[in-house]
């Protein structure tokens, strides 16, 4: 997603920063933080420390975060919020404050696939010689999209999916 075609579009003023993000990084701030990840222990790394994340101003209130994961021609983007994100009453829809993170909903199936997973790295070599040529775009679409829907209705009736490109399937996460 284009941060300038956005903000033109919202008449807002966010930014992308693509940094490492670990406990020897300091204090980073931001609304939502966007994972992907080469193996469980960095997926689980950065949930404690998302766990602890405070923001100081209303912008870089640590609210949401979008983890992406991805096999050979499988993957997923479930979003979580980081603590409860206080909603708007609704008549038509019930409202959800907390949504869980990746770790703790898919804890022991990611630990899992750890062991039993020889899964390609993100990185571009690996990636071009055990991976589907299109699993990260699909997915990076896929989570762009949902990113959208939030921004353009300020609410999403799903929270991610789970995507195997080998026999053209997508499973919504609902709310």
């Amino acid at each position: 997603m284009n941060p300038t075609r956005c903000n033109r579009f919202f008449g807002t003023g966010w930014k992308a920063i693509n940094r490492k993000y670990d406990s020897q990084s300091g204090n980073l701030k931001a609304a939502i933080y966007i994972s992907c990840v080469d193996t469980v222990a960095s997926r689980f790394e950065i949930a404690e420390l998302l766990s602890g994340a405070r923001g100081s101003h209303y912008a870089n209130v640590p609210r949401y975060w979008m983890d992406f994961g991805n096999g050979k021609d499988t993957g997923q983007v479930v979003l979580s919020t980081i603590r409860k994100v206080k909603q708007p009453k609704s008549d038509t829809f019930e409202a959800v404050e907390s949504l869980p993170f990746v770790t703790e909903e898919f804890g022991e199936l990611l630990r899992q696939s750890e062991t039993d997973d020889d899964s390609p790295s993100c990185s571009l070599a690996e990636a071009l010689e055990k991976q589907e040529l299109f699993i990260n775009s699909a997915l990076a679409q896929m989570g762009c999209s949902l990113l959208w829907q939030m921004f353009r209705s300020g609410m999403t009736t799903h929270r991610g999916l789970f995507l195997n490109i080998a026999d053209f399937r997508a499973v919504p996460l609902p709310v």
